[in-house]
């Protein structure tokens, strides 16, 4: 008996099909690979905010160890040589350390800048556990958008601005606390209570003893006074305002980081 072979047709896709087919995939990839990309931005925003306010918190603590520890050892608990006590708590210009100077807000005042709104020395022994250590000038500066960072072995009878110039590094990027008037006005546009008064925002502010009047023990240096001597500085009140190097990925706004702390020094005058 002789089969007869049957003919089975084999049905594919036509040519429509397989461009509407095409055309859900392409969209499919498109919008996944468009959410990767807003991912990773977002990542990398998340990331810089995070290290700047890592590299910010840091620094501050840095400070507010160094203002804890100012003015150590005093004259009465060290040795007879100069340059191995703290003549003062912190270090001025100029002067220094016979002729002192006195505070004011917002570059005021007598000191040329240094104790001032965006610039401190500090003269401390950082190592006292250190046979060997000495008496330093620790200096900060807010260079643009800087605060540099710099120590030098104090040299009675010489200015600490100068023998600390050459040592001052990068230590905390980004700052923002002193910009100009016209990245002011951008910043309280989107930030309306940055900046009050449309000023700058110090990064150092004092509190000083009152040996004149002695109650209140110690009030704000920014008022006129006899009082207000680098010498007699018994808080340093820091603010760091670190902005993030790119803008936020889903608003486009600048990311701001604030963060404020306060050291006391615990060391005598004398």
């Amino acid at each position: 008996m002789k089969r007869t072979p049957s003919k089975t047709q084999q049905m594919g896709f036509t040519l429509i099909e397989m461009l509407v087919a095409m055309g859900i995939f392409l969209l499919i990839c498109g919008a996944a690979f468009t959410l990767l990309g807003t991912s990773q931005q977002r990542y990398r925003t998340e990331s810089q905010v995070l290290n700047s306010f890592q590299e910010a918190r840091l620094g501050l603590d840095q400070i507010v160890r160094d203002v804890n520890d100012a003015g150590f050892p005093p004259p009465t608990f060290a040795s007879a040589n100069p340059n191995l006590s703290a003549s003062s708590p912190f270090a001025w210009s100029f002067g220094y350390p016979n002729a002192p100077c006195l505070l004011g807000p917002y570059g005021g005042g007598t000191c040329s800048s240094i104790p001032g709104d965006f610039e401190l020395i500090i003269e401390t022994n950082p190592n006292p556990q250190d046979p060997g250590s000495t008496v330093q000038w620790i200096r900060y500066k807010l260079k643009e958008t800087t605060l540099m960072r710099g120590m030098a072995g104090k040299v009675l009878g010489d200015d600490p601005v100068f023998d600390t110039d050459g040592f001052l590094v990068p230590f905390v990027q980004n700052v923002i606390n002193n910009p100009s008037p016209d990245v002011i006005a951008q910043y309280q546009a989107i930030y309306p209570g940055m900046f009050p008064g449309g000023k700058p925002v110090p990064v150092f502010t004092y509190t000083c003893d009152t040996p004149t009047v002695p109650q209140p023990p110690a009030t704000s240096c920014s008022a006129a006074g006899p009082d207000n001597s680098p010498a007699n500085i018994r808080e340093v009140a820091i603010t760091l305002m670190v902005a993030t190097p790119l803008p936020d990925a889903t608003t486009g706004k600048p990311r701001v980081v604030t963060l404020s702390g306060r050291g006391r020094r615990v060391n005598p005058n004398r």
